[in-house]
């Protein structure tokens, strides 16, 4: 495949623009005044599938957003790589943060990235991650170089929690059935040293509102006599952590999965400076959990993390009140091992004991997943590793991964699949921030490395 980069070089210009329309689109499936914009980009990846080389692409109704299918099967006693993305992005709050429109994507140039990268909602995560396997179909089938079958699986709900696909799965595994799922949802290390995630964390997201008096109060005629709920909130949330940083839920970390030595020690193999995280950040020191290195923190152990947090009077100028209600939005990551319906319980439970008798506690569940684990002598991962090894000259180091991606252990109970996960974002690349972006070396790179891993698999797979 060695005409891959030129094929790449000769189409540089379109691929580009080609993305570029598709993040122009605002598809924001938390947001129901975009309906009408992620139904439009499903159309648009249906499209992009078509002339990409799928010989079948149907847009697949479910109880939310649809679900873009696309097949080319050549020959069915060969290999089938099921191909996973999503269409959906993130809201762009705040976009008084952003130096340039999220929906109107440009091109700039960056330290990191000094060929440029595009700055757009979405252009990470996973917008083009995912039209990066598209444009991979489009060079193996216009040139001869598909050597197994591949189906395609695109969704419009993963950032607000893959209800519909959890419903579309089930209901659909002959449709679905394959040898091996490639998801590029993830990043790597840096440009010059490529990884592969191997492991994912959980998740449990909750939403907490308290409740005091029965409407918003005069601050000075009953401060100090009424209990406030903001004041209550933020005592409550603080206690969740202890002086080391350990979450303080009763039984929280009863099934969390302990490393050996022998683990966090090949863990500590990968290129890592504190000070440049550091300096990356604009902090000054880390924060987390004691006992723990920074890259174990975000990747092997559980967390909790306040999302947002309101109430009361925010407007300009001064309100003196006692507010009636207070809000908060919490995440908890989690490591393999723990249930995250069992945790999301074990929160609840904790978070209703420890309010005081002057307000009212109620916590609202929203949506969680399970963590995943891909074991390294799995022939999806010794096929990814050859064809990082083949497009950048070095070996990739296995790393796991602090985000989550609940439907891959999804996808393991229902389709009994192995999940491998090739991402080719940088962590620096903003994602779920303001300015988010995807360097032009990434999007074509990895464009270049996604064929070698259906032929490295095809003849593993022998």
């Amino acid at each position: 495949m060695q005409n891959v980069k030129d094929y790449i070089a000769q189409h540089k210009d379109r691929f580009i623009n080609e993305l570029i329309d598709l993040l122009k689109i605002p598809s924001v499936s938390a947001d129901p005044a975009y309906n009408q914009d992620v139904l439009n980009t499903a159309y648009a990846v249906k499209e992009s599938l078509e002339k990409a080389g799928c010989d079948k692409v149907e847009i697949c109704e479910t109880p939310g957003y649809p679900i873009v299918y696309g097949e080319k099967i050549i020959d069915p006693n060969l290999p089938t790589v099921l191909v996973y993305g999503h269409y959906d992005v993130q809201p762009a709050d705040p976009i008084d943060l952003w130096t340039s429109p999220p929906f109107e994507p440009v091109i700039k140039k960056t330290d990191i990235h000094p060929e440029g990268a595009i700055f757009a909602r979405g252009a990470c995560d996973d917008k083009g991650q995912m039209y990066m396997h598209v444009k991979a179909l489009e060079y193996m089938t216009h040139t001869g170089n598909l050597p197994c079958n591949v189906k395609f699986m695109i969704e419009g709900e993963e950032e607000v929690g893959s209800e519909s696909l959890a419903w579309f799965v089930p209901r659909n595994k002959e449709k679905l059935a394959n040898d091996v799922i490639l998801i590029s949802d993830t990043g790597m290390i840096a440009n010059d040293i490529p990884s592969i995630t191997t492991g994912l964390r959980g998740l449990s997201y909750v939403e907490v509102e308290v409740t005091g008096p029965n409407r918003d109060l005069h601050s000075g005629l009953y401060g100090g006599a009424v209990a406030n709920p903001i004041n209550i909130l933020t005592q409550m949330i603080a206690s969740l952590h202890d002086e080391n940083n350990h979450i303080t839920i009763p039984g929280f970390y009863d099934k969390v999965e302990e490393l050996s030595r022998e683990e966090r020690d090949e863990m500590a193999k990968a290129p890592f400076s504190l000070e440049d995280y550091k300096a990356a950040l604009d902090i000054d020191d880390v924060h987390g959990e004691a006992g723990y290195t920074t890259n174990e923190r975000n990747s092997i152990r559980p967390t909790l993390d306040v999302n947002g947090i309101w109430g009361g009077y925010t407007g300009e100028g001064a309100k003196t009140v006692i507010a009636s209600k207070a809000y908060a939005k919490i995440s908890m990551r989690l490591v393999p091992g723990q249930e995250w319906e069992e945790i999301t319980e074990l929160f609840k439970k904790h978070f209703e004991s420890i309010a005081p008798k002057s307000v009212k506690v109620e916590v609202k569940p929203h949506h969680g997943g399970q963590g995943y684990v891909t074991p390294i002598d799995n022939i999806g991962y010794q096929a990814a590793s050859k064809a990082y090894q083949e497009t950048f000259g070095v070996t990739p180091i296995p790393q796991r991964s602090g985000g989550s991606i609940p439907i891959v252990a999804l996808f393991e109970q229902e389709l009994k699949s192995k999940t491998i996960l090739m991402g080719f974002g940088l962590n620096s690349d903003a994602i779920h921030s303001p300015n988010e972006h995807f360097g032009v070396w990434n999007y074509l790179k990895g464009i270049e490395t996604i064929p070698y891993f259906y032929q490295y698999f095809t003849e593993l797979s022998k």
